[in-house]
C-alpha cells in the first residue's frame, strides 16, 4: 500500500506548556517520523500551533495530511473526549470556557477527524503500546496491554489501561491516585484534604524536601548528593522512593496491573530512580508474604525514551477515533 492509500496513518501530538511533540505512526503502528514545536499559549495560538505540527510531522513522513485516518490530541486539563473539548488547561492559557478543540483542529487539517484525550491517559496508551511492539509477536505480544503508566510529575497521577482498553473511569478521575489520603496528620493539599500520596510522592514533594542549590533540577542534585554519600540526601532520596513504591503497591493492589511504568520530570532519572523504587517494594515485602508473592518490584519499569510516548499513545487513539 502506497502512503497515500487508504489513509491509514495517523498522527498524534503531545501537547504541554512549553513544547508540542507530535508522531506519525504507519499502518503497521510504527513510528516513522517525530517532530518538536514551541507550543503558543491561547485558543487562537493552541489550535494554529497544533495544526502546523500535523502538518510538520505528515511532510516529515511523506505524508499528505488529507490522506490521514485520524489525529490524536493529548493534552492537560478537563477532557471530554466524546465531544472533543477542553477547559482549565491553564498552563495554555484555556480557562473556564470550553473550547471545542478536535472541531477547531479538524477544520484547520482538512476535515480529518480528530480526538482530543487526558494527557496521563495518552501516556499510558503509549507506553502499553510501545512495550507491546517491542515484544514481539505471538502470545507474549499483548501482556503489556495492562499497566499503569505513573506519571511522577508536578503533581502525581496515573493513567490505566486495562485489558488493552483505557479506562477513564465514570467522571474521568481513574487514576487520581495523588489524592488518596496516605497519613490524616499530613500537610495540606490543594485538593483540600490532608496528607495526600502526592504531597510525598511527586516531584513538587521532592522539591519541597530537598531544594535546588547548584542549578540543576532538584530530583538531579538529591540523587548526586546521595551518591557522593550525603546522609540527609540519602534520608530524604529513600523517604521519596517508600512513598514512589506505596503508589506502586497501591495500583497493583487495586488493579492489579502487569506492569506500572515510572514516568513523568522525575522519571528522567532513568535506572537510578527504578533501583531506589524496586529496593523499596523489595524492603516492604519483607514483612509480608502476601505482598512477596505480588513480585511487585518486578512489575515496575521505566516507560520508553526512545519515543515521544504520549504522542504515539494520542496517535494510536486517533486509529479508534
Amino acid at each position: 500500500m502506497g502512503k497515500n492509500g487508504m489513509g491509514r496513518y495517523t498522527v498524534g501530538l503531545d501537547i504541554g506548556g512549553t513544547k508540542i511533540l507530535g508522531a506519525l505512526l504507519d499502518p503497521e503502528g510504527e513510528v516513522v517520523a517525530t517532530v518538536r514545536r514551541s507550543t503558543v499559549h491561547g485558543a487562537e495560538g493552541l489550535v494554529s500551533g497544533a495544526a502546523e505540527a500535523v502538518r510538520d510531522v505528515a511532510a516529515s513522513g511523506g505524508v499528505e495530511v488529507t490522506a490521514l485516518a485520524g489525529v490524536g490530541l493529548g493534552i492537560p486539563g478537563i477532557v471530554d473526549h466524546r465531544s472533543g473539548t477542553v477547559k482549565h488547561a491553564v498552563n495554555l492559557g484555556v480557562h473556564d470556557d470550553e473550547l471545542p478543540l478536535a472541531e477547531l483542529l479538524s477544520a484547520r487539517v482538512g476535515g480529518v477527524p480528530v480526538v482530543v484525550e487526558n494527557d496521563l491517559n495518552v501516556a499510558a496508551v503509549g507506553a502499553a503500546h510501545v512495550l507491546e511492539r517491542s515484544a514481539g509477536q505471538g502470545d507474549g505480544a499483548r501482556e503489556h496491554e495492562d499497566l499503569a503508566f505513573l506519571a511522577l510529575g508536578t503533581g502525581l497521577a496515573s493513567g490505566l489501561v486495562l485489558d488493552g482498553e483505557l479506562r477513564r473511569g465514570a467522571s474521568g478521575a481513574a487514576g487520581e491516585i495523588g489524592h488518596i489520603p496516605v497519613d490524616p496528620l499530613g500537610p495540606e493539599c490543594p485538593c483540600g484534604q490532608r496528607g495526600c500520596l502526592e504531597r510525598f510522592a511527586s516531584g513538587k514533594a521532592l522539591e519541597a524536601a530537598w531544594p535546588a542549590r547548584h542549578g540543576k533540577p532538584s530530583p538531579v542534585e538529591l540523587f548526586e548528593a546521595a551518591r557522593a554519600g550525603d546522609q540527609e540526601a540519602v534520608v530524604v532520596r529513600d523517604r521519596f522512593a517508600d512513598a514512589v513504591a506505596s503508589a506502586v503497591r497501591l495500583l497493583v493492589l487495586t488493579t492489579d496491573v502487569r506492569h506500572v511504568v515510572l514516568g513523568g520530570g522525575v522519571a528522567q532519572l532513568g535506572t537510578e530512580l527504578l533501583d531506589v523504587v524496586q529496593d523499596a517494594l523489595r524492603e516492604q515485602a519483607k514483612v509480608s508474604a502476601f505482598l512477596g508473592s505480588l513480585r511487585l518490584a518486578e512489575r515496575v519499569r521505566l516507560a520508553p525514551t526512545h519515543v515521544p510516548v504520549a504522542a504515539v499513545g494520542a496517535a494510536v487513539l486517533g486509529r479508534r477515533g
